[in-house]
Order: structure tokens, then C-alpha cells, then sequence
């Protein structure tokens, strides 16, 4: 096939993309050719419109062993362990075939883990779904759930943890991010740089197929009314095979065989093969007759560009393939020498005989396109005075159901007891609480994970909503007794060849990499999903942020649920009434406007801080951050959790009940000490300069507010475990 303008189009690429190509060469690309080139520039591959922006992200840290730019991120925790972790989104996939698309995403994050050495020991998800009245909302969720849970079960690794959300804005385009964490060695973690001359290029795993062709390609562009036409690009997993794949990679890393390696993901064999060289400033010539095929008559075109699922391209010493072959051929997977690596800095592919393809490597990667687009800088929306006369003829109880059993609030058991998440007997803390938290096998350390998004507030204002996304990750892992290390980004997105969107992303970079350097809280890994939009019309800014902390001993751990009657109750932080975007004013006031609430880093560090020190001096019985729904949200998740209620007493706060109770105001805690420890709280609380107030007292099954407002723990239940379970069985 003749290579044209056309095709170029056709492959995603620009005009001035593909002419940049033909100067790039000096020649015309053949149709192999224009394929590599349109999958490693594309923008789920090159970063091409996010990498000036990401440059700004603070990714060094005194537990950071690596950051960016590997196949995940890896910490330091101590006793030399360390933990291998990313996130990384598969939308496109998942909405167009939601069971492979979620199962793959899933498969495609465990390896990303894997390949560095680590063994997985616990996922995450953050999954987003458009209105639930939606004729596909439904489908959808049930199809994603089974898919992330169907693969991980099989896989043996938990699920410990996630968020759901619903958003009209997701109608047409649902957010699918899994995060996998992994345990490794120190001094046993592997990359992907390729190095020496002539050393044997492995292909190992499954066979190739003709699944996922354009993949990656398909992930860098906008839906449209032929949708159905993109199904042949979603990637099918079989997690069997990929746990064989698992066992038998760890048993070769065990040893001394290996140079490099890397996942065959997105644009498969293409940028596995090119990634190597070009961390390793060298080429490699590789002959696709080699290349184990599951069909006949694939041609070099197909066999670079499939990304079927559970392979891996690795990197030997000269005369380990024996050794290593032994190793695939005992887990009863496919193993092949198809190449070696070369001084000439190029990529060349034979085929028959023919060389079928020769493309310097630095073309592909440092050659690609870069764009500083333009953006549009956002506005603060201005404050919304509410009147008080409208508050004050709320009822509160009437208030309190409808936000408990909100689909962004109620409690998503359904979903999270489908997924295995006890798999490997060390979770001590499992889905729907601050964190999941995981015990390293075998010590009193523990590590724990949490994953969250706030499209709203991003929506309102992305400086801000960034922050407050690191925050709430800071926030949750504090809540259990973790000591925050580092995160990993999803940064999800409508076009950004929008000046809008572009803006959206740049300011919510900007945000992230505000909050993450103040909190010493750095970036280590990520991913960017941009052209999340149907016909023009894009969702809600998302940037999901994976955090990590670690709890030195685990016996230190806190959980959410109210533990005895006669303890107090305090809120850690300062309300200031902040109802503008809460879930509050969207659901029973109808206003959507304002500014979402500002985010106080000081606070933020401070606060977090002191709570830490109190968990380690055994005063704090539970602990609960303030988040989407106010104050009284979080303390009806705690009553309910520990089927203990509460009798909260009037705040001595000017502002409207209303306002005090559903304010989403940022950096506050809920705590429970027990009454013969106030005094020595009070003390640090104060010595740190920390807003703190005495709000309640623990009593046996009613929720008692201002003495007025009576409801029973079974009622909160209700109110909360309803929702979602009526939904998927209607």
C-alpha cells in the first residue's frame, strides 16, 4: 500500500505531522512504517500536548527511588522494601466493550507492575459513570464492575479499594483508571533500558493476535456515531495466562538473566521494542517471522501494532536463553528469540527475508511532536449569598436522607463485594473506609492506598479543584495512620485542541503540583487521557490522584467506625459555612455555580500533621476526613460504620445549621478520644496551632442533633445501602 496524506489522516496523524515524518526520513514511510510512527506520536504514547505541563510536577523525594518515566513509580519503605505503583486510565476501551475494557485496564496496570520485579498486593480502581437515568449507565457499571473484578479475582491480588461517581457529563464517555500496587526487593527492582550490543531480544507470554490494533491510536481520539465500528480495538484478556506470565517473570528475575524488560501495552510490540532502545541509546533489529502468532497471514503492520494481552519483551544476557526458555516452557507460555540489539540506533524490522521497516529510534521519541497549545486561563467564580429564610425551612432529617442515599455518597458495597479483596490474607483494612490498607507480609508495616477525583470542584475552578484532589489523597491516608509518601495521577480530559479543556488541564497540573510540593507529597508516576468528549462535548475535568503512605506498625492503624459509648466526638479544622458547589447546593438547592471551597495548604500539612501525632500517642479511637457532604456526612458514615450514635450538640459557631452541617470547607477531621485523654489533645492541638472543637458525645443507636433532630442508626443505614443495590436490580 502507497503511502498518502490520506492514510496519514486516516492513522490520527496531522497534516504537518506526517510532512514532518517525510523530512524526518527523507522519504515517503511505508504503510508499517506510518503505523509505529502514528502509534508512538499519538497522544497516549507521546504526551504530546501534556508534556510541557508535566514538566512542572515535583517528583523528587527523600523516599522517591523512581519517579517518572518508568513503567511505574517506586518508594522507599524502609527495611529495604519498596513499593511499585501506578494508575492509568482505559476509558475508550471500557465504554465501547465495558467487560474486556475494565479486565484489560486491570491486566495492562498489573503489568506495568510486574515488569519492574514487584509482586502485585493490592488494586484500586476510580470509575465514572454518566446519569443514572442514562439508557447505558446501567450496562455499563454492571459490564466495568465485572471486568475489574473478573481479572483481579483471577489474578489472586485484592481489590482494596476504589470511588465510583456518576456525572452527566459521563454519558458519553465513562472513566475507567486502575491502580495496582506491587512489593519489591530494593536491590531486586528491574527497568526498562536496554544496554550491550548483540544481546538477545525475548519475546515471551501469549501469542499475537489481531485484538487491540490502533489501541492506543483509538484512546487519542473523540467518539462519534461509529462507535460500534471501534470494538475490533479493545484489547481481550485472559488472567490466567497472565498469572502464569506473573510467576514466571518473578522466577527469571530471581536471577541475574535480565537487562531490561518492558510490557507490551499500548501500541504493543511497537513501543515496547522502541522504549527499550531509547532508554538505552541503542537500536534493535527484530525479524517479525520469530513473533509467535495465534493467526495466519499476519502482516508486519498487524504483528507491531496489536496489543493482545499477557506479553513482554525482554532484554537477556548472551547464553541465558536456555536457562530462561526452560523457565516459560514450565508455566507453559510462549517464548521466541526475535531479535538482538544493535549500535545502529535504529529500529529495523525484517519479514520475509525483507526488511520491512528502518526508522532511527530518536525520530519516534525525542523527535516527537511537542505542542505548547493555547489555553484559556479560568475565572473564580464569584460567591453566592444563599438566603437564610430558604435554609432555615429545610428539614433536616428530609435533608440528611436525600444527600445519605445520593449516588455520589451512598455506599457502594455492591460494588466492592464483588471484587476479592481478602485474597492473600493481608488486608486489615478492605473497601469503604479512608483508605485500603494492606500489611508487607511477614513485618508490623503496612501500606496504605487511596484513589480520588473531584471533577465538581475542577469544574468550578481547576487551580483549585488540583489541590484539593492531593489534599483529600493527603487527608485519606492520614485518616487511617498512614504517613503520606508520594502519589500517582490519572489526569482525564476533554480535547486538547479546545483552548478550554487545555486550560482545565494546565490549571488542575498546576494545582496538583502546588498541593504536592507543599505537602512533600511528590508525582512518581501517571498518565494523561485526553479526547475524552463525544461530538464536541467533553466531560468534567478529572484528574484522579493514587496516594501511597506507609504505617509503621499496623497495630496503630484507625478506622472510621464510632468504637464506645461516653467518648467524645471533635472536629479538627475550621468550618466557614463553604456550601458553594457542595453536594448540598446541587441537590437540594439546584444552584451549581460559585467558587468550590479554598484550599489552605498550611492547614492542610498542619492539621494532618498533629493528627498523626496524636495516632501515635494512642489517643485517636477513629478518625474520619471531611469531604463531599460535610460534617454531618461524615459522621453519619462513622455512626453507621460502628452502629453507635451520637448526640451532637449545637456548634457554637455563628454560621446557619444548614450550612455548618453540609459545608464542604477543606482540611477537617472527625476524631474520637476517649474523655481522659481530652486534655493532653487539647494540649498538642492547641501548641500547634490547630482549630479544634468538641462537637458530640457517643451514645448507643440515635443520631440526636441540637437536641431537636432524632434519627436511628437503622434509618442512616437505610438511607445509605439503598440506593445503588434498587438500582442495579431494577
Amino acid at each position: 500500500m502507497l503511502v498518502n496524506e490520506k492514510i496519514a489522516v486516516e492513522h490520527g496523524l496531522k497534516l504537518d505531522e506526517y510532512k514532518k515524518i517525510c523530512d524526518l526520513l527523507k522519504r515517503t514511510p511505508n504503510i508499517t512504517e506510518l503505523g509505529i510512527f502514528s502509534a508512538m506520536w499519538n497522544e497516549h504514547c507521546s504526551y504530546k500536548s501534556s508534556r510541557l505541563h508535566l514538566k512542572k510536577l515535583p517528583t523528587k523525594g527523600k523516599k522517591v527511588i523512581q519517579g517518572p518515566g518508568e513503567n511505574a513509580g517506586v518508594i522507599d519503605i524502609e527495611d529495604g522494601d519498596a513499593i511499585v505503583f501506578k494508575i492509568e486510565s482505559h476509558n475508550h476501551p471500557s465504554f465501547i466493550e465495558p467487560y474486556q475494557g475494565a479486565a484489560t485496564g486491570v491486566g495492562g496496570i498489573m503489568r506495568d507492575v510486574f515488569t519492574m520485579g514487584a509482586r502485585p498486593i493490592a488494586n484500586l480502581n476510580s470509575i465514572h459513570f454518566g446519569s443514572p437515568q442514562h439508557k447505558k449507565t446501567k450496562n455499563l457499571l454492571r459490564g466495568v464492575v465485572h471486568g475489574i473484578g473478573g481479572y483481579g479475582n483471577c489474578m489472586g491480588v485484592p481489590t482494596i479499594a476504589g470511588q465510583t461517581s456518576f456525572d452527566s457529563s459521563y454519558n458519553g464517555n465513562i472513566l475507567v483508571n486502575a491502580m495496582t500496587l506491587g512489593l519489591v526487593k530494593k536491590n531486586k527492582i528491574f527497568y526498562s533500558k536496554a544496554a550491550g550490543l548483540n544481546k538477545p531480544v525475548i519475546y515471551v507470554g501469549s501469542k499475537t493476535g489481531r485484538d487491540g490494533i490502533h489501541g492506543a491510536s483509538m484512546a487519542s481520539a473523540s467518539f462519534d456515531d461509529k462507535i460500534e465500528e471501534k470494538k475490533p480495538t479493545v484489547q481481550v484478556g485472559d488472567p490466567f495466562t497472565e498469572k502464569l506470565l506473573l510467576e514466571a517473570c518473578l522466577e527469571l528475575m530471581a536471577g541475574d538473566s535480565i537487562i531490561a524488560i518492558q510490557d507490551m501495552g499500548a501500541a504493543g510490540l511497537t513501543s515496547s521494542s522502541i522504549e527499550m532502545a531509547s532508554k538505552g541509546n541503542l537500536g534493535i533489529e527484530i525479524n517479525l517471522n520469530k513473533v509467535p502468532c495465534r493467526e495466519t497471514k499476519m502482516t508486519p503492520y498487524e504483528i507491531m501494532l496489536s496489543e493482545s494481552q499477557e506479553r513482554m519483551l525482554i532484554v537477556l544476557e548472551n547464553g541465558k536463553e536456555e536457562h530462561a526458555k526452560k523457565i516459560f516452557d514450565k508455566w507453559n507460555l510462549d517464548f521466541a528469540v526475535i531479535g538482538k540489539t544493535t549500535n545502529t540506533k535504529n529500529i529495523e524490522l525484517y519479514f520475509d527475508d525483507k526488511r520491512v521497516a528502518k526508522i532511527p529510534v530518536n525520530t519516534l521519541v525525542e523527535n516527537s511532536p511537542m505542542y505548547d497549545r493555547k489555553w484559556k486561563k479560568s475565572k473564580l467564580p464569584k460567591k453566592i449569598k444563599f438566603k437564610k429564610e430558604t435554609l432555615n425551612k429545610l428539614n433536616l432529617k428530609d435533608v440528611l436522607k436525600k444527600i445519605l442515599s445520593n449516588q455520589n455518597i451512598c455506599s457502594k458495597e455492591w460494588i466492592w463485594q464483588q471484587y476479592d479483596h481478602t485474597v492473600m490474607g493481608d488486608t486489615i483494612q478492605k473497601p469503604g473506609g479512608d483508605s485500603g490498607v494492606v500489611r508487607v507480609h511477614g513485618t508490623d508495616k503496612a501500606v496504605a492506598a487511596s484513589v480520588d477525583s473531584s471533577a465538581v470542584y475542577c469544574w468550578a475552578h481547576p487551580l483549585t479543584g488540583g489541590k484539593q484532589v492531593v489534599a483529600e489523597s493527603w487527608r485519606n491516608l492520614i485518616s487511617v495512620g498512614a504517613k503520606p509518601i508520594a502519589i500517582t495521577n490519572c489526569l482525564n480530559f476533554g480535547s486538547p485542541e479546545n483552548e478550554e479543556n487545555m486550560g482545565e488541564f494546565v490549571e488542575c497540573v498546576q494545582g496538583i503540583g502546588e498541593a504536592s510540593k507543599y505537602l512533600d507529597f511528590p508525582v512518581v508516576s501517571g498518565n494523561v487521557s485526553f479526547y475524552n468528549q463525544t461530538k464536541e462535548v467533553g466531560i468534567k475535568p478529572t484528574p484522579s490522584i493514587g496516594g501511597v503512605g506507609l504505617i509503621k506498625n499496623y497495630k496503630k492503624m484507625i478506622t472510621m467506625d464510632f468504637k464506645e459509648i461516653n467518648n467524645l466526638v471533635l472536629v479538627i479544622g475550621k468550618t466557614e459555612g463553604h456550601i458553594e458547589q457542595s453536594l448540598f447546593a446541587r441537590t437540594i438547592l439546584d444552584e451549581k455555580n460559585g467558587p468550590p471551597p479554598e484550599v489552605n495548604l498550611f492547614n492542610e500539612k498542619n492539621n494532618g500533621e498533629s493528627l498523626l501525632t496524636l495516632i501515635e500517642k494512642d489517643y485517636i479511637k477513629s478518625a474520619h476526613d471531611i469531604s463531599l457532604g460535610g460534617l454531618i456526612t461524615a459522621i453519619s458514615k462513622m455512626c453507621i460504620k460502628g452502629n453507635k450514635g451520637i448526640n451532637l450538640k449545637k456548634s457554637k459557631n455563628l454560621l446557619n445549621e444548614m450550612e455548618y452541617l453540609f459545608a464542604e470547607d477543606q482540611g477537617r477531621y472527625i476524631i474520637e478520644i476517649n474523655p481522659k485523654d481530652l486534655k493532653e489533645v487539647k494540649k498538642i492541638l492547641d501548641k500547634n496551632s490547630v482549630f479544634h472543637e468538641e462537637i458530640g458525645v457517643i451514645i448507643d443507636k440515635d443520631f440526636i442533633v441540637n437536641d431537636k433532630t432524632k434519627v436511628t442508626v437503622d434509618e442512616l443505614k437505610t438511607y445509605t445501602t439503598s440506593w445503588l443495590k434498587d438500582y442495579m436490580s431494577s
